[in-house]
């Protein structure tokens, strides 16, 4: 078990390290960065840990029965430390980043923001789903959860940040009710929707 939250706090750390990285303004490709970031988590360590790193990813795969409570619970204390050591990391190369992260996510709309976090986590899961499934060729897995989380941000992007992980809201300084309860929500749904329209 240690080897999974190993994997889930290592992935996560990637994950944020690279997010917060690419909001304080050193690229303008940040969905692109976050994919091929998580693209490359499964291919390195997904065979020890399924790379959930996301929280609201896990507690999808929870209800879908993929991961025990006691496991899921685990992965998402493992997913939050290695937000926090990423955001710390972050400040501490990017000293500006404590001012420039915050105004960059800062969206009023919250109902809005809800909905459109649970729309962009819909499609994103719903692209996980099929790997968990096995309905993905074993060799495609990275390069679907990938680009499934870049058109999940695409959705999301439209009336929110485009998070869709509530442990990279908290490094980014997004850590309120809609950047939590959308991804929640929509991983749920997507990964229901896949398991009841895709598998026999």
């Amino acid at each position: 078990m240690i080897k999974k939250i190993l994997a889930e706090a290592l992935g996560t750390f990637a994950l944020v390290f690279v997010v917060m990285s690419a909001v304080t303004g050193a690229s303008i490709i940040t969905p692109l960065l976050a994919g091929l970031t998580l693209g490359l988590m499964v291919y390195m360590v997904g065979h020890i840990s399924g790379t959930h790193i996301n929280p609201a990813v896990t507690i999808g795969a929870w209800t879908i029965g993929k991961i025990s409570l006691k496991d899921a619970a685990l992965y998402i204390v493992a997913q939050f430390v290695g937000a926090a050591v990423a955001m710390f990391a972050v400040h501490a190369f990017i000293p500006q980043a404590i001012d420039i992260i915050p105004i960059a996510i800062n969206i009023e709309n919250t109902s809005v923001v809800f909905l459109a976090e649970a729309l962009g986590m819909f499609f994103f899961t719903f692209g996980i789903a099929s790997v968990v499934y096995g309905k993905t060729p074993g060799n495609l897995s990275g390069i679907v959860v990938g680009l499934s989380l870049i058109l999940g941000i695409t959705f999301a992007s439209v009336g929110s940040a485009g998070i869709l992980n509530p442990a990279v809201a908290m490094s980014l300084g997004g850590f309120n009710i809609m950047y939590i309860l959308g991804p929640i929500v929509g991983s749920i749904a997507g990964m229901q929707a896949y398991k009841a329209m895709m598998v026999k």
